[in-house]
Parts: C-alpha cells; structure tokens; sequence
C-alpha cells in the first residue's frame, strides 16, 4: 500500500507537467488499491459480503459502524484479494457471506453469524440461543432460504435466481411454528414452576407465528433490512409486518395526549396489579387472581403496548396501538375485530378466514377463526394448569355464534349490532362465560403462583 501511495503521488506530480501522461494510468492505479484491504494489520477480521446485492448492501451498511467499533472490516467478496484468498468458484464464493477470522479461518452462514455474534455484548441472546440443540440447523435452513432468495428481499428478482428459487418458503415459514411450541411441551417437566411454561409456550407460539406473517410478507415482494425485522419479531407484538417495510409510508409524531394516556393505562395497571391485589389478599386466591389478571392486561394490553406503539412512531413506523378502546364498543362483532386484540385478529383473518370463506361460507368460516382462536388459548391456558380442556375453546366459540347471531336477520331487527342494545349484548357475551375462558385450575395453579412471583401477593 505504502509503495503504491508513493506511486500515485509521483504519477500525480509528473501529470502536472507532461501534457502527454495518460490519466487512465491513474485510474488504473487507484483501482489496484482500492482492490487491497486497508491496513490489514488494524483490523483483526474481515466480514466479507455480495456487494451486487442491494440487501446484503444494506444489512452491511446498518451494521458498519458497530462490525468496526470490534475490531472488523469490511470488504466485497468480488474484491481481487478476497478471491485470491478464498480461492473458489465464482459460484461458490457468491454463495453466502463470509468472516475472515484474525487467525486466518474462514467462516460462513450462520458461523459468521455466531461468530459475531459473540463479539456484540447485546447480542449474546442470541449467541446462546444458538448453542441450543436443533436451533444451528433451523438457523441453517433460514439463512440459506434468505441467502437463495436475497435478490428478491430487496425487489431485484430478476438478477439472481430462477422461477423455483423460492420452493422452501412453505417449509421455512411454518418451521418455528412446528418446532418451537412442541419443544416447549416436550421440555415442560424441566421448568420450575407452571407459569414458566407459559409463559415460554405462550412465546414460542407468538414468535413463530410473527415469522411466519413476516415470511408472508416477503414471498409477496415486500421488503425491509434487519433492524427492522428484528424490531417487528421481537419489540412489536401486532402481526401485520406491513408498516415496518421499505415502502411504508412513515408517520407523524404522537401528541402528548396519546403520551399521557398510554402512562395513564400503564400505571392504573401497575396500581392494580401490586395496590389492589395485596389488598384482596391470598387468602381469597380466586378473587385474588382475577384483580391480579386486570392489573396484567391493563399494564401489559393498554399500556405497555401503547407506549410501544408511540415509540416506534417516533422510529417512523405506522404502528397502532393493539387494543382500540374494547370497552366502547358498540357491538360483539365490533369488539373482536377492530378493537380487542388486533394482531390475533389479523392473523386469523389472514390465515384462516381468507382461505375458508369462498369454500365453506362466511359462517363457516367465521367459526373456525373463532375455533382456531379457541384451541390456542387451550394451549396457552389449559395445558399449563393439566385440566379444564376444552373450555377456552368453548368460550370461543359461543363467542362466534354470537357474532352470527347479531349478524343475523334477526339479530338485526333487535338492535343487537349498534348502540345500547348492542354493547350490552356484547358485554354479556363476552364477560358472562368469561369463568370457562380463565378457568379455576387456571387461576389456582398458575397465576396465583406467578403473582407471588413478581411480588403482588
């Protein structure tokens, strides 16, 4: 480097005079060392990527700063020197990114990945997670369906790639559905206490099902860059990925109002939870537990959802609060579509209602989104507490012969779809089996626990 530096000042002090110097020997020369990697010796690994890519192209980007803060560079996998170094096929070499390790071992895929993530104090998470048996081969199979399909990810289908280049995507986006749930039922005996596992079952259903809508989302052209993927997996918990793309229109600012309200719902939730649940006392674990279950929802669903929701606004992101002010609502139909919990209801629209209504029918297929709907909350619910089973799914499907009730003929002539009428219609149906939804096995054996636990009894 040092002699071609003094190269080029020569060459550039004879160009002042010689009217005859070709520039493009210059050009020549700078092209020479921008193909070195920049004083080797400051920098103890390389991160080598497809720099043709757009996506590789922006994932490196986001990340340069923090790769050269540890101790990394950066480099292009077409670069001269990495090909020497490499030395493999053109095929081969564009396969996958790479780390050049300082003790000259070369890394790729997900090793790269846990390589550094090693070096990033915040993200050990991950590094560990990655140890667990079975997660590297999942890890695997995700990074060579995003490596293979890495063009389309950024909306370049056409540079890389064939028509078949996207057959795994049905495998890749059910595999966390179809793995993690079942190995937190598997490993259930291993945790401590019941509100443990569902917690960590409650988990690994909502993980798997934001990757799949977000796996969704890129078979259909849309894209974004990791930052945000990560942020939509695991610091949103609404499963429409839509607004966290590259083509999202960005928002406004909150107001202050939205800000005070959201702390409002955070603290009468906190009020709740550790004032008035001590106040019932443990001796009366039923009451107990369902004072304790309002304070979690109200700083867990209001609250903390809401201020997440206002700082991702802040991010840019069009993020809407997940519950729209439930206890408004004017009808049954109203408050389990549009107002309570709108990331479930995205989802079963999405998965379940879209798919089943041309085959078997509105009805039908409003029954078994209310059914599917059902089932998980069985699973979250009933199989940690190991009895009561069926009954959450019960709830739910009164719930949705209610909603075709209201929407029925009938229903209609009675007013059970707008005002007075129809949010007591709603209340009743809602609240009164509201015992088989959180059932007695349920409060007692673990959310009477999981209050002791954090302190509120």
């Amino acid at each position: 480097c040092q002699k071609i530096s003094e190269q080029l000042k020569l060459f550039s002090f004879k160009m002042s005079f010689d009217s005859t110097f070709n520039p493009n020997l210059l050009i020549m020369i700078r092209e020479k060392v921008m193909d070195l990697p920049e004083n080797p010796e400051r920098k103890k690994h390389w991160l080598l990527y497809d720099w043709v890519c757009p996506f590789c192209l922006r994932w490196v980007n986001r990340w340069r700063g923090t790769l050269e803060r540890r101790g990394f560079g950066v480099a292009e996998l077409q670069a001269e020197w990495v090909r020497r170094r490499l030395d493999l096929p053109e095929e081969e070499l564009l396969r996958e990114m790479r780390v050049l390790t300082g003790e000259d071992r070369v890394l790729g895929a997900v090793d790269a990945f846990i390589f550094i993530w090693r070096r990033v104090w915040w993200c050990l998470p991950l590094w560990l997670f990655a140890h667990v048996p079975g997660v590297r081969s999942l890890m695997g199979r995700s990074y060579r369906w995003v490596a293979g399909n890495r063009m389309c990810l950024s909306g370049n289908c056409t540079l890389h790639g064939s028509p078949g280049s996207r057959g795994g995507l049905g495998i890749i986006s059910w595999m966390p559905l179809l793995t993690l749930p079942t190995a937190a039922i598997v490993f259930r005996q291993q945790f401590p206490e019941k509100w443990i596992f569902m917690w960590v079952l409650a988990f690994a259903i909502f993980i798997s099902f934001k990757w799949l809508t977000l796996v969704r989302a890129w078979a259909k052209g849309l894209s974004n860059g990791p930052g945000r993927s990560l942020g939509y997996l695991f610091l949103w918990p609404d499963m429409d990925p839509k607004p966290f793309m590259d083509d999202a229109k960005p928002v406004g600012k909150p107001a202050l109002s939205e800000w005070l309200a959201a702390w409002f719902k955070f603290l009468l939730g906190a009020s709740i939870l550790w004032g008035l649940t001590p106040m019932v006392g443990e001796s009366r674990p039923i009451p107990a537990a369902w004072v304790g279950m309002v304070g979690i929802i109200f700083m867990l669903h209001f609250g903390s959802f809401h201020l997440l929701a206002l700082v991702w606004r802040l991010c840019g992101v069009a993020a809407e609060p997940l519950m729209r002010s439930p206890a408004l609502a004017t009808s049954l139909s109203a408050f389990w579509s549009e107002r309570w919990n709108r990331g479930f209801n995205q989802l079963a629209h999405d998965l379940v209602f879209r798919i089943t209504f041309r085959r078997f029918g509105v009805a039908a297929a409003i029954l078994l989104v209310f059914l599917a709907s059902g089932l998980v909350h069985d699973l979250v619910i009933s199989l940690p507490a190991g009895a009561m089973f069926g009954l959450p799914t019960m709830y739910f499907m009164i719930q949705g012969i209610g909603v075709l009730f209201e929407r029925s003929r009938r229903g209609r002539r009675l007013g059970l779809n707008r005002g007075a009428r129809g949010w007591m219609f709603m209340f009743v149906f809602t609240a009164g089996p509201a015992y088989w939804l959180f059932h007695k096995p349920f409060l007692i054996e673990v959310i009477n626990p999981f209050l002791k636990a954090i302190g509120a009894l």
